[in-house]
């Protein structure tokens, strides 16, 4: 069965969620698990409304957290398919906090997750691939391989010999 590819601009989903008191830590910030949990359901809501399947999340890039979101903030959450592979499928998420009150938002952070998709037996299936259309999209859709090698590295799934598209990149480098 092939599948027929989908725009990444097909897979988006924005949530927002207000921040309150039982979100927060001692000192009013959000606390990290929270916008990690709020932020694996935006990402799955992504993969299944791209592949129209259930997902599991399989690993989760560095989450960086650069700015602390407040109790009474909203969060939004974008998160975007930039690549399917075979079964799995990574997504680029982006996080926002927003003050109601003086009404500015602010960049909270990013990551990147990757999701595998599941059949009725609840085994990998394959995936549709994405056709990535604006710059920003191809980009993102270029640099997943790379993403893809560094993760299998570092789970052990891959020898860093094997990464030819790490060592293009890092061989360019020194050349350069």
């Amino acid at each position: 069965m092939t599948l027929s590819p989908k725009t990444a601009h097909e897979s988006l989903i924005n949530m927002t969620e207000l921040v309150l008191p039982n979100d927060t830590n001692t000192f009013g910030n959000l606390m990290g698990g929270r916008l990690m949990y709020w932020m694996d359901i935006a990402a799955a809501l992504a993969c299944m409304k791209h592949c129209a399947a259930p997902v599991v999340t399989a690993s989760v890039d560095n989450i960086s957290f650069e700015t602390p979101i407040k109790l009474g903030n909203v969060v939004h959450i974008e998160a975007k398919v930039t690549r399917a592979f075979n079964t799995s499928i990574e997504v680029h998420m982006r996080v926002w906090g927003e003050d109601p009150v003086l009404q500015y938002r602010y960049k909270s952070n990013e990551a990147f997750m990757t999701f595998v998709a599941l059949d009725p037996n609840g085994k990998a299936r394959s995936v549709p691939a994405i056709i990535a259309e604006s710059e920003e999209e191809k980009k993102l859709f270029d640099g997943a391989l790379r993403r893809r090698q560094l993760r299998l590295i570092l789970s052990g799934k891959m020898k860093p010999a094997d990464a030819g598209e790490l060592k293009a990149l890092f061989a360019g480098e020194i050349e350069g």
